[in-house]
């Protein structure tokens, strides 16, 4: 299939999801654990955290599925197919697991229970372990296809279907998580595209908002940065 003519894919905002997801989802199991039995407000706050990742992963590969997967194979060589499948496969083990992390989240919201809570944490952490990995291969395999095969627009419309399912008075707070590690010239790049008063705001915006929020998550403003 011919690619229309045009700018390509400036893939740089991908890396600064993956450590956005990378950091999060590391250290949701660990806070998880770390609520008391019974603890039901604490539960509540860290349970809202949960949904919120996961609703930002979710979206993600749903946009991933619905919008790069086919592009790449129709426009790749079977090399490419192999990688896709790969990644395709990767995306059902992360969703088994999110499936199992929304089992759990709702009765570990209302009684805080002990079994509840570890059954969450434990599906937290096989979710992040084949994240780890499957964000490490895609940004090796799959972002150089990207750039090849993608143009800026289709990218454009990858991103924005990714964060169609958050809530727009949590677009802030995730935004303000994107940037706290992110490129402040891709952040730049991103806010391009967005309406003129949230490309005004937004820089100042943003990171005060997490920086709030992760104090009350965390016990900090500043939580530990991504390690993959």
């Amino acid at each position: 299939m011919a690619i229309e003519q045009g700018p390509m894919a400036d893939i740089r905002d991908m890396y600064m999801a993956h450590i956005l997801m990378r950091r999060e989802f590391g250290l949701a199991a660990g806070v998880v654990r770390a609520v008391d039995g019974g603890d039901v407000s604490r539960a509540e706050l860290v349970a809202d955290h949960i949904a919120l990742i996961a609703g930002v992963l979710h979206g993600h590969h749903a946009a991933e599925d619905a919008l790069l997967w086919p592009k790449l194979l129709d426009r790749g060589s079977d090399e490419v197919a192999t990688v896709v499948h790969l990644m395709e496969g990767h995306h059902e083990t992360i969703d088994a697991a999110y499936q199992e992390i929304r089992k759990e989240l709702g009765p570990w919201r209302a009684d805080a229970d002990v079994a509840h809570r570890d059954a969450l944490a434990d599906a937290l952490e096989r979710l992040n372990s084949v994240l780890v990995e499957h964000t490490a291969l895609e940004e090796r395999h799959i972002l150089p296809l990207a750039e090849k095969y993608i143009t800026a627009a289709e990218w454009q419309e990858l991103g924005t279907q990714a964060m169609n399912d958050v809530p727009k008075k949590k677009l802030p707070l995730a935004f303000g998580m994107a940037m706290y590690e992110g490129d402040p010239e891709v952040i730049k790049e991103v806010l391009r595209f967005a309406p003129f008063m949230a490309r005004l705001t937004m820089p100042f915006v943003g990171p005060r908002v997490y920086a709030s929020y992760a104090k009350r998550l965390y016990g900090t403003a500043t939580p530990p940065r991504s390690a993959a």
